[in-house]
């Protein structure tokens, strides 16, 4: 088997197509939460403590010089990035929550007990006819 057709092989199985769709749907997932964050929370969490833009927030370390632009350690933006992991690591939660928690009832419900054998539904139907043929005839007990 030639480099190739291993590679189609491996690439093809179930579990690495399922993978590829998780990593794309998760990154258009963590853009929409990226955008949530910096443009539906951060704007009114900001208005509430003063008029505050998170992404504004930064240190200067070493100011302009000449042509030498300045070393800014943008913190504002860390703390964005912070809010989207909380929010990313909360919606996986809540969809592993809900997934463990219907995993629970499957294995809640009870299974039906399989059909009889052949063989129990005979010995079955021998023991209801002794049953039968023994409250049908009087039995006689020996006196001395």
């Amino acid at each position: 088997m030639s480099f190739l057709q291993e590679f189609r092989k491996f690439a093809m199985r179930g579990n690495v197509v399922d993978l590829a769709v998780g990593v794309i749907i998760g990154a258009a997932f963590g853009r929409i939460v990226s955008s949530l964050v910096a443009n539906v929370i951060m704007p009114p969490l900001g208005l509430l403590i003063g008029g505050i833009d998170f992404k504004q927030f930064s240190w200067v370390l070493k100011p302009a010089e000449g042509n030498t632009p300045a070393v800014v350690m943008q913190y504002g933006i860390f703390l964005q990035n912070i809010f989207d992991f909380i929010i990313v690591a909360l919606a996986v939660f809540c969809v592993v929550k809900l997934i463990n928690s219907m995993h629970r009832k499957q294995e809640e419900e009870p299974t039906a007990p399989p059909p009889p054998s052949a063989e129990e539904t005979l010995l079955t139907e021998i023991r209801d006819l002794l049953k039968q043929q023994q409250s049908a005839t009087p039995v006689e007990i020996n006196k001395p």
